[in-house]
């Protein structure tokens, strides 16, 4: 497939080697307006903004994916197989199940459980491990770290609910989940069926436990923490 896509208003070169992406693309504008130099708008095809500029003199590229695995999949295997991307990192929001979580606790994902049947295509013999390139997590958890920040490494869940009918969360809490997300194992699917690199950085949104919550606004411009972890990473 040449380039534009048919989700993609970008011509090749438009886009970096990196990307970052988040599911909100008012989030996405809201990283480039904020911490990158001369971003130039490259995307707004079903208002999933994309854009490309520097930070501290490096190009990189942020764009939304929406939610769920279906659209991240898309957005994701188009830019790594007819972008040349090499590297896509979610910054996302999620919700906890370790208890030790809290709003605002940073989940750097090493690895995506899910109840997703996208790995169904691959035609494999078995279960799939999705995992995230282990330089990227060693390198985000060192930053927030050092920055001071509260982060904790360890599974996700990618869920195909939003709103889930059983309340399956206190199983994989059992399995030592740390939090769920929509995304992260598609992502990671497409990275490794393509050799490339991906990560996902989460900030816990909303507690399911405990009711704790944040609101629509808050979820959009208030989490910058994981912006300055993942920014560290380009």
């Amino acid at each position: 497939m040449s380039t534009p896509t048919p989700h993609n208003g970008a011509k090749l070169g438009e886009i970096a080697k990196t990307v970052l992406m988040s599911g909100d693309p008012l989030r996405a504008k809201l990283l480039a307006q904020k911490y990158l130099d001369n971003p130039q708008i490259y995307n707004e095809v079903r208002g999933m903004l994309g854009y490309t500029g520097t930070y501290k003199g490096k190009p990189v590229s942020v764009q939304g994916h929406g939610m769920g695995m279906p659209s991240v999949g898309i957005y994701t295997y188009e830019l790594f197989k007819f972008y040349e991307v090499d590297t896509i990192i979610r910054i996302g929001s999620a919700g906890a199940i370790d208890e030790s979580l809290h709003i605002g606790d940073i989940v750097i994902g090493m690895g995506a459980c899910t109840n997703s049947n996208y790995e169904k295509q691959y035609e494999l013999p078995g279960k799939f491990s999705s995992i995230a390139d282990f330089e990227l997590v060693k390198r985000a958890k060192e930053k927030a770290d050092e920055l001071g920040y509260n982060a904790k490494v360890g599974n996700i869940l990618t869920s195909d609910m939003f709103y889930d009918d059983a309340d399956s969360l206190k199983a994989w809490q059992k399995m030592g989940v740390l939090a769920v997300e929509m995304e992260a194992a598609a992502l990671y699917m497409n990275a490794a069926r393509l050799g490339k690199k991906a990560l996902t950085i989460c900030t816990i949104s909303d507690c399911p436990f405990t009711g704790e919550l944040t609101t629509a606004e808050e979820r959009q411009t208030k989490f910058t923490q994981m912006m300055d972890v993942a920014l560290s990473l380009v």
